[in-house]
């Protein structure tokens, strides 16, 4: 007779093996952190021994459950901003607030109540992706929890690297202290196609296949994002990192909710492990994966929660349930994803999708002892039926609860006892979560007063455009003879000249809110009438008058400047205007030297609303005596090109607008 260390006896015991072996009673034996043997308990009894043996009362023995996809320390950011699209949602105020508040501590604190609550749902395996990903390997460590934790890498800064060459460098020797540690799998974490460049995905690529670890990355989680791949780079995600080498290395991807099947058939050819997040991906409305048809064509599919900012908790049993129906309800057949394979899916192919079969997933001689017992006497539980060999599936997806775990063992050591965490305290994680969520109010609070702190909040480029502008726009009949005037006149160097149509939208709020934001789109017009580009920008414009010269020039405050880079649904649903106004006009832009003085001078036909024909003259200007000396010669300009100073004009196209119809909104 074989000596063990533990037996646990008196079980429902199902292995979640290939061949879905189940015993009861069934008993498992376990020496150090290693299975030794599971079968009908007479027959380990029989052959085993042990100083210590458990009576499991007739729960549930099976393997723990692996959250195949996660972002742990988000905790700290559950319920911070909901009910928003994905890029909102993410660059509008994750990104932010993470850039802010994300540090070593942060990050330690964010993984303890992630552990916690996953250990109560019965996690013993995750898959992580974050940023300081060695203090969130250190602390699932010291808990002993076992986990996939891949560093982030982004092509812009982020809390833990100020550029892609530090993430990489930060990611290599992540990799190299935890490689070959018995509960961490250290891993490479390109976020997504569209926030890496293919120089950085053939890059993390490399780096991965280097140490062969995994590589954790976001894949076709979005309509929007297959659609920007499609116009940009002429093909679908999968075939894109495809060519960039990505899927040699042992890729998790998450999310795979708009792939056709060629790019499934690809998955399955390179295989890629695919983590399914289905509460998420309805929460934020990116769609519903094919995990049906997935499955039937082999591709190992893991269930994820994604992380507990989107989802928004860490329940596998929740998402266990979700991923069934929302299988069945997609596809209109009630036995798509029966019980016993959506089981599967968070057992032993979350554990391929992982590249960690061989370790977890299933109760099996020589596997990790990485184990659960579940409790299914409760009322919601009852009766239980005992016809049909599949009713115990059946009972754990649909009927129980994460609250029926009572005890976790991950690597042959108890993480959690009657329903008892033995390494965390709960009640001190609350208080300390606590804090950090007063000084996020405190800085979102602060942010939503300012328009300039939300655009910066963005991250995106934004540069102050001038102190002061000198102005004057004079309403014109005709723009041909203003524009040949220009042209041929001696007295006018022309250092620059453009042809934009041009489209504004201009968001407007209430007070005390003064200023107003601008996003522009200009389309640049060849001589042959062509569109050679786009740009887009966004200007934030201060209060439009600070003094006023004679012949109504203006002085004007300065502006910011941003390069656009998300569409202006992003940006309406982000700012949260009262009013939206549209203004679209023809514009001949000129850079020109007059008396010595170099001026912006602009011929504008207004075509929507009806407007009618302006000329309008700029000049940049730092101290009011150059302004004064600037509107005199402003004056003389506007005399030289045909057109009356007694008319000018002291507002903005926007304000015309409003003066003539207060409550306009397109």
């Amino acid at each position: 007779m074989q000596t063990a260390d533990l037996i646990l006896r008196n079980a429902i015991v199902l292995t979640m093996d290939d061949m879905f072996h189940a015993y009861e009673p069934g008993a498992l034996a376990i020496r150090g952190d290693t299975i030794l043997a599971v079968g009908p308990e007479n027959e380990i009894l029989t052959q085993y021994t042990s100083l210590q043996v458990i009576d499991c009362q007739g729960k549930v023995l099976m393997p723990g459950l692996i959250n195949a996809h996660t972002h742990v320390p988000m905790t700290l950011l559950r319920g911070l901003a909901d009910d928003l699209r994905l890029d909102v949602w993410l660059l509008g105020y994750m990104m932010p607030v993470e850039r802010e508040f994300v540090s070593p501590d942060f990050v330690h604190l964010g993984t303890q109540i992630a552990c916690a609550e996953m250990i109560r749902s019965g996690v013993t395996t995750f898959a992580d992706m974050y940023y300081f990903e060695d203090e969130v390997a250190r602390t699932t460590a010291e808990i002993g929890m076992r986990a996939v934790c891949a560093e982030t890498v982004l092509k812009f800064p982020t809390p833990d690297a100020q550029s892609f060459e530090e993430a990489l460098a930060y990611t290599r020797e992540f990799i190299q202290r935890w490689k070959g540690h018995p509960l961490i799998t250290p891993a490479v974490g390109p976020h997504a196609p569209y926030t890496c460049t293919a120089e950085m995905l053939q890059a993390a690529a490399e780096l991965a296949m280097e140490f062969d670890v995994p590589l954790h990355i976001h894949v076709s989680e979005t309509q929007q994002e297959v659609e920007t791949m499609r116009l940009e780079q002429g093909m679908p995600v999968v075939p894109y990192i495809k060519k960039q080498n990505v899927l040699q290395a042992k890729v998790i991807a998450a999310h795979c909710v708009h792939i056709d099947e060629g790019e499934i058939r690809t998955l399955v050819h390179h295989n890629t492990g695919v983590a399914h997040n289905p509460s998420s991906n309805l929460k934020l409305a990116s769609g519903i994966a094919p995990v049906k048809r997935m499955l039937e064509l082999g591709v190992n599919v893991g269930i994820g929660t994604d992380g507990p900012a989107s989802n928004n908790d860490l329940d596998m049993f929740e998402e266990m349930r979700l991923a069934s129906f929302l299988a069945k309800g997609a596809s209109g057949d009630p036995t798509a994803l029966p019980a016993r394979q959506t089981l599967a899916m968070a057992t032993r192919l979350g554990a391929k999708a992982l590249h960690l079969g061989h370790l977890v997933g299933s109760l099996e001689p020589g596997k990790r002892a990485d184990l659960i017992l579940v409790d299914l006497r409760a009322l919601h539980n009852s009766p239980r039926f005992r016809r049909d060999s599949q009713s115990i599936y059946a009972q754990l997806i649909y009927a129980a609860k994460s609250t029926d775990v009572t005890d976790v063992m991950v690597n042959g050591r108890w993480l959690m006892r009657d329903r008892e965490l033995l390494r965390l305290n709960e009640a001190d994680l609350i208080r300390a979560s606590l804090d950090y969520a007063r000084r996020i109010d405190v800085f979102l609070i602060q942010r939503e007063q300012s328009l300039l702190s939300k655009l910066l909040a963005l991250g995106e480029e934004t540069a102050e455009e001038e102190s002061f502008e000198v102005q004057a726009k004079v309403m014109v009949e005709d723009p041909t003879a203003i524009r040949q005037t220009i042209e041929s006149h001696p007295a006018i160097e022309i250092l620059r000249r453009r042809h934009y149509q041009e489209y504004d939208t201009y968001f407007l709020f209430d007070p005390p809110e003064n200023s107003r934001l601008r996003f522009r789109e200009d389309h640049f017009v060849e001589e042959d009438g062509r569109v050679s580009r786009v740009r887009t920008r966004l200007t934030l414009i201060g209060p439009s008058r600070e003094g006023q010269f004679p012949k109504q020039v203006l002085l004007s405050r300065s502006r910011y400047l941003a390069t656009a880079t998300h569409s202006l649904r992003f940006y309406r649903e982000y700012f949260k205007p009262q009013q939206i106004i549209e203004i679209e006009k023809e514009r001949y832009r000129y850079l020109v030297r007059f008396q010595g003085t170099e001026f912006f001078i602009n011929v504008d036909s207004v075509t929507h609303p009806p407007l009618g024909n302006f000329l309008e003259v700029k000049s940049r200007t730092w101290s009011r005596k150059d302004a004064e000396q600037k509107s005199q010669r402003m004056v003389d300009l506007i005399q030289l090109l045909g057109a009356s100073p007694e008319n000018t004009i002291s507002q903005d196209y926007i304000e015309m607008i409003l003066e003539s119809n207060p409550s306009h909104q397109s």
